[in-house]
């Protein structure tokens, strides 16, 4: 393999390559969603999460962030690496990292079993026991061995991937045969593009409903999240992910469709009213023990 360049907009070389789209939104997301700061985190994504880590073994957190899958999966005794493709969130990964491995009275932690390594230009090697790393990778193009993973877990990633069939494959090269694949979404059918509240004042007494939006379509929908931060979701419907899964070797375990958390309500009251409409949907995938080319039927369905 060709070692990259390191760019001198992170001239760490773990962080080869340009500029990704969401360095630019890399403190936004840092901000509102880590640290405690989002109580749908804090009380129902890493929860589940947690639910789902395997009792040993290796975990790949793609799309990590600021790296807080990947610290959970550490706390669980596991050995994880963290993949995002952006520089700002890998630096700032590294950083809590350190921060956290010195204990306040000064000795630096000393984490049980192996470590995860991770070298320039090279793929990430994750080895059983103990250490967490993050290096800047793309969910396209993992720089992960085939079969080398026994976990990979993508928390709100794959709404913001055009490729996902890619995606998809790529987990499944990753993972040992066995092994489990846990992909959290913003809901493919009730949180499309347009779907809301709706006062209904036709009717008389006026009714609130929930609207959803077009559902069957794949559609690319730019939101302004805040002032100057636009962030890009493609909308697709559940059966795209479940026949492209299949259609790689995953075969799905699990669904699971959790209602809004209490902290969650707390902060946006105006969806107290919609507690039966969830927000996320949480799809568990184990590898079969053949893969499968991209697009092709597994063997068994083949005419």
């Amino acid at each position: 393999m060709t070692e990259p360049q390191a760019s001198t907009e992170h001239p760490n070389p773990w962080r080869p390559g340009p500029p990704d789209p969401w360095d630019a939104h890399a403190a936004w997301w840092q901000d509102e969603f880590t640290e405690g700061a989002d109580p749908e985190y804090v009380e129902q994504i890493l929860p589940l999460i947690a639910s789902r880590l395997p009792a040993e073994g290796r975990v790949l957190d793609v799309g990590c962030g600021e790296g807080q899958v990947t610290r959970l999966a550490l706390e669980h005794g596991l050995c994880a690496v963290g993949l995002d493709p952006a520089g700002a969130q890998i630096d700032e990964a590294e950083r809590r990292r350190r921060a956290r491995a010195v204990s306040p009275g000064g000795e630096a932690a000393v984490s049980p079993g192996g470590e995860a390594a991770v070298s320039p230009g090279g793929e990430a090697a994750v080895s059983p026991g103990g250490e967490a790393a993050y290096a800047r990778g793309s969910l396209l193009d993992l720089p992960v061995g085939d079969a080398t993973v026994d976990f990979v877990v993508a928390s709100l990633v794959f709404e913001h991937v055009g490729d996902y069939r890619r995606g998809l494959a790529e987990a499944a090269r990753v993972l040992v045969p066995g092994g489990r694949f846990l992909l959290l979404l913003n809901h493919p059918l009730l949180q499309t593009p347009d779907s809301g509240w709706i006062d209904d004042h036709v009717l008389d007494p006026p009714e609130q409903y929930w609207r959803i939006g077009p559902y069957l379509s794949e559609v690319i929908n730019v939101e302004e999240v805040q002032p100057g931060i636009h962030i890009t979701f493609h909308h697709r419907p559940l059966s795209s992910y479940l026949n492209s899964a299949i259609s790689v070797g995953l075969s799905l375990d699990r669904m699971d469709e959790p209602a809004p958390p209490p902290g969650f309500i707390a902060r946006a009251p105006e969806y107290a009213e919609v507690v039966e409409i969830p927000r996320l949907m949480a799809l568990q995938f184990t590898r079969t023990s053949a893969l499968h080319a991209i697009g092709q039927p597994p063997p068994d369905q083949a005419q």
